[in-house]
């Protein structure tokens, strides 16, 4: 009688299969997780351009007429935000189109303004598709 110690191929594959089967799992957990730290960042980033935007118009009277990501909104001596962000990627298309940057627009008068941005997904209270931020808050 032969005293065999080890593993059989049929234990090694089940086990290989196990293994495979949790890292598809892993990996479809950290893709959600990915996308939701995405949408977090898009409205952070809105909520610090709103802030900005809000403290150059107590210093001008007025909001800058573009703002350019990669830029500073500054005027005069003060900066208010050293670099304006850029969208975070890969990019939504909820039917917003896919764009590196927020869309900026200033009213009449540059007394108003809205930035245009898109959701991947529900984030806080807000639904995976296109919003706006103006001076009265996030739409």
């Amino acid at each position: 009688m032969k005293n065999n110690k080890g593993f059989t191929l049929i234990e090694l594959l089940v086990v290989i299969v196990i293994i495979g089967i949790l890292a598809t799992l892993a990996t479809v957990a950290l893709s959600s997780a990915r996308g939701k730290a995405r949408d977090a960042r898009r409205v952070s980033d809105v909520k610090q351009i709103m802030t900005a935007l809000e403290m150059y118009y107590n210093d001008a009277q007025g909001y800058p007429a573009s703002i350019t990501p990669g830029s500073p909104i500054a005027t005069g001596n003060t900066t208010f935000m050293a670099k304006v962000p850029f969208n975070a990627s890969p990019y939504n298309d909820n039917g917003c189109g896919l764009v590196s940057s927020y869309s900026y627009s200033v009213g009449s008068g540059n007394t108003t303004y809205t930035i245009t941005y898109c959701l991947g997904g529900t984030t806080g209270n807000l639904s995976s598709s296109s919003h706006t931020a103006s001076p009265a808050g996030i739409e």
